[in-house]
């Protein structure tokens, strides 16, 4: 890495001079149960396409959940099993924490988006929730920002009322207008309308980042006639336009910083410390090829789906089509963990491609803890693997009432190095058509989407139109 690149705080994000030599605790493997299930459908029943959940996120207490689908509407759930809601006499006979799983029961729903043609495109845009964001809670109301392809919008809702829009913003290019619109006596709500924007992230109360393939934009939620444009990717001519942006992330405790994901496999941490528009990176990610081992899919299947910073600051967690990758933020060789997902798919990446499985974009996510990480796969199949030095923890659980159904031995986990994953390719061209423990493999069913609790082993996935809860 260049020196002069270096962030003018990079220490900032260094932990304790101690704290690096500690020794961490090895968890002992889980044995993962059912805990709950909402919009489980009959035997036989099929699955409407605007049923499908299309995103899922718990908020910082985890005492809420949010899922959105593809027909645009935003459903939450609350949290029912909470200790504050005991007498204090049985929280004072009880002198230690009594284990059990998170437990939630529907809320309230609204339709956050509805489908929208432009006209000047001649394109058609489609209400399927991208992304949802929990912000601040303020005066006992809940506060949260969802995104399809082009609009994002700033919700509140308290006392199960849902407040609809204040003001309308149309953005077209650099240019912003605003415009009154109607106000009712029930509802408060911001509409920012973006370019082909799909991921919104709220930061500190007061700003939230909106990424679309080309420019991530900064915005505040108490100005709603401006933002600002801190990265920029377009190229002077579109024909040399070689990556676009996947991903973003705010820091999780330094508001001066985020990382960026691209279609080339690469993350980039910038600093709006530096400058204004961040052209320039304060360090960059990215795994090198092995000698020999490109393909006509190699670039496809290594484009970042998604991206998570842990809780401490001091790691991201980023998926690919066929990877987890774990990387240190003061190490930008290359990731200190690598974790195949479905390695058994790699011969099959011809039929994936014609049948655009291979665009599919996984979500990952890490425990509260930061000692597991957890990513999905095909036939509603999830992986959670240890991330601690050392840690062969490696899991295979499927979205269902018995997620340890498909659960065998689990063999020892690949190695972390490109000379193993070479040969992990080789391995897995011996049975193409089961996944690693030997079960045949469902295409159509995929999970896409998981969240992990904040605090809890739990982990909500989206298996079509059900959201699951395990622990």
């Amino acid at each position: 890495m260049d020196p002069s690149s270096k962030s003018p705080d990079d220490d900032d994000l260094r932990p304790e001079a101690g704290a690096a030599r500690r020794p961490q605790p090895q968890p002992q493997p889980r044995e993962w149960r059912f805990a709950q299930v909402f919009g489980e459908r009959a035997a036989g029943e099929d699955v409407q396409e605007v049923d499908i959940i299309s995103a899922i996120e718990f908020d910082k207490s985890g005492d809420h959940l949010a899922t959105g689908d593809r027909g645009g509407r935003v459903v939450l759930f609350e949290r029912t099993d909470s200790r504050d809601s005991a007498s204090r006499s049985e929280l004072e006979r009880q002198d230690y924490p009594i284990a059990r799983h998170p437990e939630f029961r529907y809320k309230t729903e609204f339709q956050s988006h509805e489908p929208e043609f432009d006209y000047l495109k001649s394109l058609e845009i489609e209400e399927k929730i991208n992304k949802i964001k929990w912000c601040q809670t303020a005066n006992n109301a809940l506060f949260l920002l969802s995104t399809n392809d082009k609009t994002i919008k700033y919700w509140k809702a308290m006392a199960q009322l849902l407040v609809r829009a204040a003001v309308v913003l149309e953005r077209f290019f650099q240019m912003v207008d605003a415009q009154r619109s109607y106000t009712t006596s029930q509802t408060t709500t911001y509409y920012f309308l973006l370019e082909n924007a799909h991921h919104c992230v709220c930061l500190d109360g007061e700003t939230y980042i909106s990424a679309d393939d080309l420019r991530i934009n900064l915005w505040n939620l108490e100005i709603s006639n401006q933002s600002f444009n801190i990265v920029d990717v377009k190229p002077a001519n579109m024909e040399d336009l070689t990556e676009v942006i996947t991903c973003a992330e705010f820091h999780p405790t330094h508001c001066n910083t985020l990382a960026y994901s691209s279609s080339k496999g690469s993350i980039r941490l910038i600093d709006l410390r530096q400058s204004a528009l961040c052209d320039n990176h304060a360090k960059l990610f990215e795994e090198h090829e092995a000698p020999g081992s490109r393909s006509f899919f190699t670039e496809i299947i290594a484009s970042v789906s998604d991206i998570k910073f842990a809780r401490d600051g001091r790691h991201i967690l980023s998926r690919d089509y066929m990877t987890l990758k774990f990387w240190d933020i003061n190490m930008d060789s290359g990731p200190v963990a690598t974790f195949q997902v479905h390695e058994y798919l790699r011969p099959k990446l011809c039929d994936l491609y014609e049948n655009d499985s291979i665009f599919d974009k996984f979500e990952c996510c890490l425990s509260g803890d930061g000692l597991r990480v957890a990513t999905g796969s095909y036939s509603n199949l999830f992986r959670v693997f240890g991330c601690t030095p050392g840690s062969a923890e490696a899991t295979t659980l499927e979205a269902s009432r018995n997620p340890m159904r498909r659960q065998v031995a689990n063999p020892t986990r690949p190695a972390r190095t490109l000379t193993s994953l070479t040969r992990a390719v080789r391995r897995g061209g011996e049975n193409p058509g089961v996944d690693a423990n030997g079960n045949s493999y469902d295409l159509s069913t995929k999970l896409l989407h998981l969240a992990w609790h904040p605090t809890e082993n739990s982990i909500a996935c989206a298996a079509a139109n059900s959201f699951l809860g395990t622990q």
